[in-house]
């Protein structure tokens, strides 16, 4: 359900943020498009989850339940927040948390997937960039009065295939673990999953789908159809592939490389940017120490390494926090400084 309602976002907000549709009518074609999606695919993303990060014989039943229960949890602070998070990140990182307390990891695994989410929303947001360029130069033709009474359509068509995408990808991350400890099989795991996941998107992704949709930047109609087929396009050739991304990344790069393109460098001063950016960052890691925690206390009751890692952890969110108040202290300085120096020289 958590999933669900930061999945929202990333699949309808676009339409949402740009006038197509009201609030409710995204939110239950955004459960629409997860059921559709689920149908079409997803068990390649279960597999992978579920046997490819770490060995599949040693996801029991209890670790099967930590590994949900950190991911929940990481979920479920963000969706409070009104942040869009990935759930490929925590659900990851909770997987390898796991490993590391258990001291066993498919590396190469691991690394082919952290690439994946680095470079998918890399390329999602040049593609934005560009097609933000054009859009710009075709501003004429996409003013159009046709063109205006079809965008809408077209719009929530691409939409829709960001949300079937959702349902292809971001279900398996509930559901496999709960696969590779032997409690259902791929195909029960992804309808019971999916019905679940849709629930969360009509009842707890209104505040993430308002975040998405209208506090990052403003989405024009063509550009924002062009958001909503590029993410559902990229992360629908990535389910086939057995890949968890982070579509929510996806997407939200797609619109700050739309905001690049129309304001430049000024999309990235926006608080919400900033805060969103930190946030990435740090998911795969609170979702990791969560997990490798839970393992400790229930199950290797291990107190010494959760007081270690714990506090590692609190030191780096603090090093993070702290970062850029310093930081805008130190530019501010300078600007005064240069200031001074331009009244000088100007009454000299």
């Amino acid at each position: 359900m958590n999933i669900g309602a930061s999945g929202a976002a990333a699949s309808m907000g676009i339409a949402y943020g740009s006038g197509a549709v009201s609030k409710r009518v995204a939110l239950f074609l955004c459960a629409a498009g997860i059921l559709l999606g689920v149908v079409s695919g997803g068990g390649e993303v279960v597999k992978t989850l579920g046997s490819d990060i770490v060995p599949e014989h040693m996801i029991s039943v209890p670790v099967a339940i930590i590994i949900l229960a950190a991911a929940t949890l990481s979920l479920f602070i963000a969706n409070m927040a009104a942040v869009p998070l990935s759930t490929s990140e925590v659900t990851v990182g909770a997987i390898v948390g796991v490993g590391i307390a258990y001291k066993v990891l498919f590396v190469k695994s691991i690394l082919t997937i952290v690439f994946y989410w680095i470079a998918v929303p890399i390329i999602a947001f040049l593609l934005a960039f560009c097609v933000g360029r054009l859009v710009t130069a075709a501003k004429k033709f996409a003013d159009n009065k046709s063109w205006k009474r079809i965008l809408p359509f077209f719009v929530i068509a691409t939409g829709l295939t960001e949300a079937v995408s959702a349902g292809m990808n971001n279900v398996a991350n509930a559901v496999g673990p709960i696969v590779a400890a032997g409690l259902m099989s791929v195909r029960e795991g992804i309808w019971i999953g999916g019905l679940f996941v849709a629930c969360g998107a009509l009842l707890l992704g209104s505040r993430v789908l308002e975040t998405n949709g209208k506090k990052i930047t403003e989405i024009r109609l063509l550009e924002g159809s062009a958001v909503s087929g590029l993410g559902g396009t990229l992360v629908i050739i990535a389910s086939h592939l057995g890949l968890p991304v982070p579509q929510t990344q996806i997407t939200t790069c797609s619109i700050l490389g739309i905001g690049m393109s129309k304001k430049g460098l000024r999309i990235f001063e926006k608080k919400i940017t900033v805060r969103l950016l930190k946030i990435w960052l740090i998911s795969p890691c609170f979702s990791l120490v969560i997990s490798y925690n839970l393992v400790k206390i229930f199950i290797d009751f291990d107190f010494y390494s959760i007081i270690l890692v714990g506090s590692v952890f609190i030191a780096t969110i603090g090093l993070a926090s702290f970062r850029m108040p310093v930081t805008r202290a130190v530019l501010s300085k300078k600007s005064t400084k240069v200031k001074l120096k331009k009244q000088y020289n100007a009454e000299r």
